[in-house]
This record gives structure tokens, sequence and C-alpha cells, in this order.
């Protein structure tokens, strides 16, 4: 269920950059949460900002505030233990997706998530998320977070019950990965 209600969220009109490039503030890190009802409508918005920004506390979940925890929608780390040596790296999967959800919440400007309105008020809330990140002369841009941390192999796609993708939207961006980067440069998790 929870699954469904992040597929009609992400499933909202495309992205505002303009609007979320207007939300950031000097010094701050700014994080938004939307949240749309049944006909994609915005009902609710609310509003965040820290000094120190926003910090990672699993492989798909980063704590906004002592009542807020967002978790990235339809994404997941691999099972078990990995190996990426051109990455110098060895041990958990879920330590690996966390490292790659922590590099992606260093640098934002802001933070603009979107989650279905039967989220609003739960203490953890299924999300899809963005990233505006702007470094004058040289990157402006704006990037969905499920998307960049699955094209970059630290997540894949989770399964449904059924077997099938939680996230169709992902698909492409997983083939990136598939190419051998991140967590795929280990053979044992294609077999998963």
């Amino acid at each position: 269920m929870a699954v469904s209600a992040c597929l009609r969220a992400y499933g909202a009109e495309p992205v505002d950059e303009a609007y979320v490039r207007s939300l950031a503030a000097p010094g701050k890190t700014v994080l938004v949460m939307e949240y749309y009802d049944g006909q994609g409508t915005v009902s609710e918005r609310k509003g965040f900002a820290s000094a120190s920004g926003f910090r990672a506390v699993s492989a798909t979940d980063f704590r906004v505030d002592t009542n807020l925890t967002v978790h990235l929608c339809g994404i997941e780390p691999c099972e078990g233990d990995m190996v990426n040596r051109k990455e110098d790296f060895a041990g958990s999967c879920d330590e690996y997706a966390r490292r790659g959800l922590e590099t992606l919440l260093q640098s934002p400007k802001v933070i603009y998530c979107r989650a279905f309105v039967s989220e609003a008020g739960a203490k953890a809330q299924d999300a899809t998320c963005y990233g505006y990140y702007n470094y004058p002369g040289s990157l402006d841009i704006i990037d969905m977070f499920e998307e960049q941390l699955v094209s970059v192999g630290s997540h894949r796609i989770a399964k449904r019950p059924d077997g099938t993708p939680a996230r169709t939207d992902l698909e492409e961006a997983e083939a990136i990965g598939r190419k051998g980067y991140g967590m795929w440069a280990d053979p044992r998790v294609s077999g998963q």
C-alpha cells in the first residue's frame, strides 16, 4: 500500500524547476514536503530549514527533524555484502547504499519531496525527493534522488510482492547502473 501511495506521488506533474530554485535560502538547506491528493493536486506543504543539512539514518531514509523521517520510495540496497574494487569498498550493501544517500545529502541548496496526502503527519513518510545543487559557474541542476542513486549503483529498484519493479520510471537509470557501477561491479549482486 505504501508503494502505491508513492507511485501516485511521483506521478504528479513534472517538477517546476524555477519554483524549486526559488526556495533556496543563503546559508541553509531548505526542505519542502508537498502532499498530493488523488487528483495530483497539492493539498498541503511543509517547509524546513537547517544550517547543518539533513542526515541519512539508513540506506533509504533521512531525518528531517525529531518528528519526521523521509523514506525514499521504491528503491533498496542489495542484500548481504558486496565488493567494489574501483571505489575501494568491501562491506555491507546497506552501508554502501547509505554512503550513496549521504553523498546526495551533503550539498543541496533545496530538497524538494513529494508524498501522497495520506503520509502527512506520519513520523516516517514515503516520498520521492529532488535535490537542487548549485555551484556558481559550474553546476546548476535539479536531480531526483532515487534516479541518481539507482544510476550510480548504490541502490536498485525494489520489487513488489509479485516480483514486478516498484518504480518503472527508474528502469532506465537502473540499466545505467547495471553496466558495472556501484553494487553491480560485484558479480554476486547480479544474481540477486
